[in-house]
């Protein structure tokens, strides 16, 4: 393998960059601010995507696809909307070599060319409600790039919901949410604190904005996916009205929600270790990796024979098995590559192997080995990954714990920030202007609030005033 990867605790940053490149996840595209997805990290894409998919469609959501350029006066009509995403908005004001009559704006989300289409679908209560979904890609001019973490353009999915009740509007955002909070946790192995934002956090054009918050390998936080309930503020703005059973017109509670590209970031900064990668196996483009140890032809068509009928027996078990069996490379380099590429379990097969009729098994999280029957290796294989995928949830879990922190004093939070990252807990009394001095004294953010409003148990901890939140503050991407 080429040089070792920084180490975590002396380079977080270019530890990052290294893995991304190394294991050939992405790579920066021609265009300022795009990105290359690489096949290795588009499959560990396409599993987050299947995972989240199969949950929408269970909860009746379907899916469909909007233009990609939207007209500008359709972005103007909301005018929250439009001022919050003013500075990232990429703009078409030529096609066919000559000016057009109207630019076009890239979208950097749906809402401003969904809804008013909403306007021609809705007319009665009949209608309601629309559950709905969309995988696309979108645009937003960033000023500062990291692959997967924030880039111009990513891939996420936008789902857009309209209800006849406020009820059933905000019931679908709580509901979204338990469906990211799933996905992150079951499937990228992530422990978040689900919550709310702060009115300056919200979505533009959102009465709430509802986050999962997760806490990387460097105590900083990443916001993992959003579920916003959006009131009647778009239906308002693009006249989605509809007669409700009384015969009066009413105007129609929507929802959007996302989950992004960033989450193949988030999974490596939660779970890498200085060796790479360390995936979760319900998202690890290959699970088990069986790498044969022979030293001539006559060893090696024994081993490889062994090797393939366990590579076509776990795949009939609905493993993702891989047989590494170049022979340009030594076995020491494969596991140096499979371990950055983050395979969940290695396997190793011998010609003693062969006699004995077992192999060797190679936890990704712990590195333990044990030797086990080929029987055993094929049928105890869905426990093994199983095992693993629960050890590092764990792991990620007891890293947050042990990195988060009460506030006792607005010194010391300030101190702690600095010095060691991590959550921060603490009250506040709900003023945007303590949130600011916050930020500005510390580059710390409210990350999230209760769900549920909570006892602050104590002064806000800016300006001693009564608490009314018990809010979790940290640096984030």
């Amino acid at each position: 393998m080429a040089d070792r990867l920084p180490k975590q605790s002396e380079d977080f940053p270019g530890w990052y960059v290294e893995v991304v490149k190394r294991a050939e996840l992405a790579e920066h595209g021609p265009a300022r601010g795009s990105m290359i997805i690489r096949p290795y990290g588009f499959a560990i894409w396409e599993n987050i995507q299947r995972a989240l998919d199969d949950r929408f469609k269970a909860t009746g959501h379907e899916n469909f696809y909007f233009p990609l350029l939207i007209p500008m006066h359709l972005l103007a009509a909301e005018a929250q909307h439009v001022e919050g995403f003013k500075l990232q908005a990429a703009v078409v004001t030529q096609g066919g070599g000559e000016t057009l009559d109207e630019p076009l704006v890239i979208r950097p989300t749906s809402e401003a060319v969904i809804w008013p289409t909403y306007a021609r679908w809705i007319q009665s209560y009949r209608d309601l409600p629309l559950l709905y979904n969309q995988w696309c890609n979108v645009l937003r001019w960033e000023m500062r790039t990291r692959l997967f973490l924030r880039t111009s353009e990513f891939l996420w999915q936008e789902g857009h919901t309209a209800h006849a009740t406020r009820e059933e509007a905000w019931d679908e955002a709580l509901r979204m949410l338990e469906v990211y909070r799933e996905v992150a946790e079951d499937v990228l192995g992530i422990p978040v604190i689900p919550g709310r934002k702060s009115e300056s956090e919200r979505f533009p054009g959102a009465d709430e904005t509802l986050p999962i918050e997760a806490m990387m390998r460097d105590a900083k936080a990443l916001q993992c996916g959003t579920s916003h309930f959006l009131g009647q503020n778009f239906a308002k703005a693009y006249d989605v009205k509809f007669l409700n059973p009384e015969g009066r017109q009413e105007y129609a509670w929507g929802t959007s929600w996302g989950f992004t590209t960033r989450m193949i970031g988030g999974t490596i900064m939660a779970h890498g270790d200085d060796k790479g990668l360390r995936l979760p196996p319900a998202i690890a483009p290959i699970q088990v990796v069986i790498v044969p140890i022979y030293r001539s032809d006559e060893e090696r068509s024994a081993v490889l024979d062994v090797a393939g009928k366990l590579r076509d027996d776990l795949a009939g078990n609905g493993v993702r098995a891989k047989l590494d069996d170049r022979d340009q490379h030594r076995p020491g380099y494969k596991f140096g590559e499979w371990e950055l590429k983050g395979v969940p379990v290695r396997v190793e097969l011998g010609p003693r192997d062969v006699e004995a009729g077992q192999v060797v098994l190679v936890d990704r999280v712990t590195g333990d080995k044990r030797s086990v029957s080929l029987a055993e290796a094929t049928s105890g294989m869905a426990g093994t990954l199983d095992e693993v995928q629960l050890a590092l949830f764990e792991d990620a879990r007891a890293y947050r714990d042990e990195n988060t922190h009460q506030i006792d004093d607005f010194d010391s939070f300030a101190a702690g920030v600095e010095e060691k990252g991590g959550f921060w807990v603490g009250p506040w009394c709900g003023s945007p202007e303590c949130e600011e001095k916050v930020s500005a004294a510390t580059k710390a953010s409210l990350r999230v609030l209760p769900l549920e409003r909570e006892d602050p148990r104590g002064p806000c901890i800016v300006c001693g005033k009564p608490g009314t939140e018990r809010a979790i503050w940290a640096r984030a991407y």
